[in-house]
């Protein structure tokens, strides 16, 4: 045994204990401002940031500055996992022009994005962070600023996904040709961008929670199919993984529709938001391919050797850090159900 492999047990070993130790955040989702002119001077305002539980929110408010009034109680509201507030706000002089902060924004890793649709059509669309947590609406952006808005949420949305990269880096463990990388991330892609599409633009639906559970199993899948691959058998998934990859990815897309109707698209630039969230997803993705590439082709230049066993590591930190996701996702509409009768 050389220094070579030991030293890339020791990365492997790293690796798995961050995804587990990353397995108990959750998805840093954008919270959504959403306001709506009505008529001259009256709007509705909805404002959604993410939750934990039925209960528990994020500390994150938005902050009206100028002449705007509150009319009537805010309507609140836990739907899934997300909390919602609904009010009514009159800007006698209109919105345009008003200063928005969104209060405790700064102290999050999260995002806001916010909407403000007019009623002639036009709307205002612009990205909020934590060291930019205010903004001064004004009329309807150029489509250059809907689309980076779009396309920053669709790289942040893959990259801070861990259960979607976790399927992608087992895919990566199970091919063992350019070819078939190259045949795999391209049928990953068709399939998560054609049901992404259909499902945002309202042609098909599925439920949230069984989705995102059976994408977790499709995890748990494959990281089965490399264990056997690495004791010597010949699974389906290592002879044609882009069948697996396409098959899978259509799941996958419906997860990345969730998280875009968690935004809500402007409805003036759908095609524009929807192209570009999707661009954002894919140049995500192939920077998570390429980190990987680049960490692999290091680690064989170390003057380490590993035992074999090590090998077994990364599938069975994969498949149980994906069945704990299967168990908790399903918990609700399944045995939970149950107990809660």
């Amino acid at each position: 045994m050389t220094r070579k492999r030991w030293l890339a047990t020791a990365l492997q070993s790293l690796a798995a204990l961050f995804l587990l130790g990353v397995s108990s955040a959750h998805e840093l989702r954008p919270s959504y401002l959403q306001v709506i002119e009505l008529e001259a001077g009256t709007y509705d305002v909805l404002w959604k940031v993410p939750a934990r539980g039925d209960n528990q929110r994020l500390a994150l408010d938005p902050r009206f500055e100028g002449n705007t009034t509150v009319t009537g109680d805010p309507v609140d509201a836990f739907v899934d996992n997300a909390h919602v507030r609904r009010w009514k706000m009159e800007c006698p002089d209109g919105i345009a022009g008003t200063r928005v902060h969104i209060d405790g924004l700064a102290q999050t890793f999260t995002d806001a994005l916010v909407r403000v649709a007019y009623a002639d059509g036009t709307e205002f669309v612009t990205r909020l962070q934590a060291d930019n947590p205010a903004t001064v609406i004004t009329a309807a952006p150029g489509p250059g600023a809907v689309a980076w808005t779009y396309f920053v949420l669709g790289v942040e949305h893959i990259l801070l996904g861990i259960d979607h990269l976790l399927f992608v880096l087992a895919l990566l463990l199970i091919i063992d040709s350019r070819r078939k990388l190259v045949g795999t991330i391209t049928a990953f892609t068709l399939a998560h961008s054609i049901t992404l599409a259909l499902a945002s633009l309202g042609y098909v639906s599925l439920p949230g929670p069984p989705v995102e559970a059976v994408i977790a199993l499709s995890i748990v899948l494959v990281a089965l199919e490399i264990l056997r691959k690495r004791r010597g058998d010949h699974p389906a998934t290592a002879r044609w993984p882009w069948v697996v990859a396409f098959g899978f990815g259509l799941l996958h897309g419906f997860g990345f529709a969730g998280a875009l109707s968690d935004i809500g698209l402007p409805q003036k630039s759908v095609p524009l938001a929807l192209l570009l969230f999707n661009v954002g997803v894919e140049a995500g993705q192939l920077l998570f391919v390429a980190a990987v590439l680049l960490l692999a082709a290091g680690t064989k230049r170390l003057p380490v050797r590993l035992p074999g066993w090590t090998k077994l590591i990364p599938p069975y930190a994969i498949g149980s850090l994906a069945m704990f996701w299967v168990i908790e996702r399903s918990w609700d509409f399944t045995l939970g159900h149950l107990f809660s009768l």
